[in-house]
């Protein structure tokens, strides 16, 4: 690892500058509103799909799992609990996924909202396809060594060449400000957003105008990307502790609850290669030292959807069979809402445990 540059310090100063200016706010008594901020990548989007969750809310076979998250016949939308992703925000309900999907923070804040009963609010902030290798890297993991950055730069070069070579084109090379750029940048897009929400909350939220946020706790669930590459999957217990210990310095609250979704799509069969090297690097949180009582990982692949599991190799020969359990592929959980719910339930689990005195 080399000296972080420049440009890459400077472009996470705004954000120590506002965790230092905001840790007053951020700092609640009882009666504050709960924030929980739940980041990663396309799993922590969402995948499952509004039509399927519905329909399972409704068959005499599954609807027992989702009927606390129902009200006279429909999802309920809690006035107690609120979210915000992206471009959205409102009262918890399905759709807070992917476009017409839901995600793990519909049992989640469904969870956080009966443990308190001050109100929750959620912040998830989730962009598919962001390694913890690259853009989620966050300040003092630093920037990779300068051999593997010249090693990326030239084959991006190369790349940029034969494209022009097929297309008649003469585009400008890559240079190395182009490659450095993107390291850390979903980890300051994740602190604006919880910036932005502290900021504009009482806007989002009328019925929060006048009360006070304090952090609770926050939930990641990421690792897909982190799977490929000479560097990656091996790097990831490393940046995994730097991820920990920079958002809690950033967010001023040393001792954040943080829960970790496990990568687990390998379901039933066992995890291999570069996914089990990132779970096992996940779940080794547990044994850190300074992480005990305060950081808790688990294991989302022996949460599986067995039906949808079982189901998916023949889903093209019995589609009308497949879309009543799963929507998505393996990478996104086969899109199944009870596989997302289990998951969300989990995030619960350890999170109580983790406020618990």
């Amino acid at each position: 690892m080399v000296k972080q540059s420049s440009l890459y310090c400077l472009a996470l100063c705004a954000v120590i500058s506002w965790s230092t200016a905001t840790n007053a706010i951020a700092v609640g008594d009882d009666g504050t509103v709960k924030v929980f901020i739940m980041a990663g990548q396309s799993n922590m989007e969402g995948k499952a799909a509004n039509d399927l969750i519905t329909h399972q809310a409704t068959d005499e076979k599954t609807k027992e799992i989702f009927a606390h998250l129902r009200t006279d016949g429909d999802w309920t939308v809690r006035d107690d609990v609120f979210i915000k992703f992206l471009n959205r925000n409102g009262g918890l309900t399905i759709g807070y996924g992917s476009p017409s999907k839901t995600g793990p923070e519909l049992e989640f804040g469904h969870m956080m909202g009966e443990l308190f009963e001050e109100p929750v609010l959620i912040i998830k902030t989730a962009w598919g396809g962001h390694s913890l290798y690259q853009k989620f890297r966050s300040r003092s993991a630093g920037l990779p060594s300068d051999e593997i950055l010249q090693a990326e730069l030239d084959r991006s070069q190369e790349q940029k060449r034969k494209q022009n070579e097929k297309s008649g084109k003469s585009d400008p090379l890559p240079t190395m400000a182009d490659i450095k750029a993107p390291y850390g940048s979903s980890y300051q897009n994740m602190m604006q957003e919880v910036k932005d929400t502290f900021e504009n909350y009482e806007t989002m939220f009328p019925a929060l105008k006048g009360q006070k946020l304090e952090i609770a706790g926050f939930v990641w669930f990421q690792g897909f990307n982190d799977m490929f590459g000479d560097n990656a999957p091996n790097e990831y217990a490393e940046n995994m502790k730097h991820f920990i210990n920079d958002v809690r310095k950033d967010l001023g609250k040393p001792d954040l609850p943080f829960v970790i979704a496990a990568i687990g799509n390998n379901g039933s069969q066992p995890a291999k290669g570069g996914m089990l090297a990132v779970q096992s690097a996940q779940l080794s949180m547990n044994d850190v030292a300074d992480f005990k009582g305060n950081v808790s990982a688990f294991r989302t692949d022996v949460l599986v959807d067995k039906a949808a599991e079982e189901l998916y190799p023949t889903w093209r020969d019995n589609f009308e069979q497949w879309k009543l359990v799963g929507s998505d592929r393996p990478y996104h959980y086969l899109g199944s809402a009870i596989w997302y719910t289990r998951i969300g339930h989990g995030m619960g689990d350890e999170m109580q445990n983790l406020l618990k005195p």
